[in-house]
């Protein structure tokens, strides 16, 4: 459950300033200013009843005499272990798929279009996998069939009733290839149809988490899935510190890139706000950053190699999920200690504004960096070094 020593969110700590002063941080830190979306009044009770914060934001872009508008409602989601992580399997994930039909149906009566969960979100008790506390046996038996496992064909069924395209993170089995475990990203369209899903590209081998002990690089590339909403792709969590996993994505075309996480702050809270904003400028795109929230305690102690005393949790998973855009500007963060939904409103026009506006993919010289990468992969590279004779 979450920490009740640690504080809100960023943006509250920054109201206490003065009008003027907020302002003028705020412009800096966060760009240009977006508007809000007023949340309907039952939305509010709903949400309320639920424990499930909602803020709002949308996206400014300027109207085009020759294309018409493209308005997209994206939410994302974050939030804590619902149970103890000791509960049993069958009712942990009963827990997950009750919260989610929960958000999901706020999300539906806001209009959303396109809906994201956080890391491996079904399996809520997966950190003891997903985050090697160095166990593996009984923890396996969430994973799952992609295209036909239970996750996904209940979150089929919502995304049919609710005319919204939904990406789920899970952990996959490959049932065909020696029942091979993945983290992936499962996409199914506002017809409830599986259309695809991505595998996780690279995988962390910092601190607790060491997650190649459970599975692999994925083998899936950088896959953009277009839906009727927009064309959209997965950037699923440690993928976030590689920019060139970014670009990949921008090279396919997308206009919305999303990334589920589940990090902690001693770890990566200071980074979190760079890389994702810093990824929507660098490739004109709008990016969202999704991360899960709480501290969860195990009833087994684990070691971090580190030389430091055995532990029973991560520390804290900051929440703080974020929604920017390719001029730059970003949504407020959620929260850092609460289960809540981020709704924003975007103009997928915005993405070809800011990229004739600034001209970095006809200036970003793809062949020279092509050239580098290709001979830094051989054996026998020698780097551009230049020493004084």
């Amino acid at each position: 459950m979450s920490d009740l020593s640690e504080f809100d969110s960023v943006e509250n700590i920054l109201k206490k300033l003065g009008r003027d002063d907020h302002d003028k941080v705020s412009r800096i830190l966060f760009g240009k200013d977006t508007h809000k979306i007023e949340v309907p009044e039952d939305v509010q009770k709903l949400s309320s009843q639920h424990q499930i914060e909602i803020v709002s934001c949308g996206f400014d872009c300027k109207e085009e005499q020759l294309r018409s508008p493209k308005i997209v409602r994206v939410g994302i989601f974050q939030h804590q272990h619902p149970v103890p992580t000791s509960t049993p399997i069958k009712e942990t994930r009963e827990a997950a798929f009750k919260l989610a039909g929960q958000a999901i149906e706020l999300a539906a009566k806001s209009r959303v279009n396109i809906f994201c969960f956080q890391e491996a979100w079904s399996n809520l008790s997966i950190c003891r996998l997903l985050f090697c506390t160095r166990e593996k046996i009984t923890w396996c038996e969430y994973a799952e069939s992609a295209e036909d496992g239970p996750t996904t064909m209940y979150l089929a069924e919502l995304a049919k009733q609710y005319n919204m395209v939904i990406i789920s993170p899970i952990l996959e089995r490959d049932h065909i290839h020696g029942e091979t475990i993945w983290n992936t990203a499962v996409v199914i369209d506002n017809h409830g149809d599986y259309i695809g899903k991505h595998r996780k590209n690279h995988i962390p081998r910092v601190g607790d988490f060491n997650e190649s002990t459970y599975y692999f690089e994925g083998n899936t590339g950088h896959p953009v899935f277009e839906t009727e909403f927009g064309k959209i792709a997965i950037n699923i969590c440690y993928g976030r510190h590689h920019p060139l996993n970014w670009l990949a994505f921008g090279i396919n075309g997308a206009e919305i890139v999303f990334n589920p996480s589940a990090t902690v702050g001693e770890l990566s809270e200071p980074l979190w706000g760079i890389e994702a904003r810093n990824a929507a400028i660098a490739n004109g795109y709008f990016t969202c950053a999704i991360n899960r929230v709480g501290t969860e305690h195990f009833e087994n102690a684990f070691t971090s190699g580190d030389g430091k005393p055995a532990h029973k949790d991560f520390g804290h998973f900051y929440g703080s999920s974020y929604v920017a855009a390719p001029n730059g500007s970003r949504s407020p963060g959620l929260p850092r200690t609460k289960n809540a939904i981020l709704i924003a409103e975007m103009d997928l026009n915005l993405c070809r504004q800011v990229k004739d506006h600034w001209g970095f993919q006809m200036t970003q010289r793809l062949e020279m960096y092509a050239e580098l990468l290709n001979k830094a992969i051989k054996p026998d590279f020698t780097p551009q070094i230049i020493k004084k004779k």
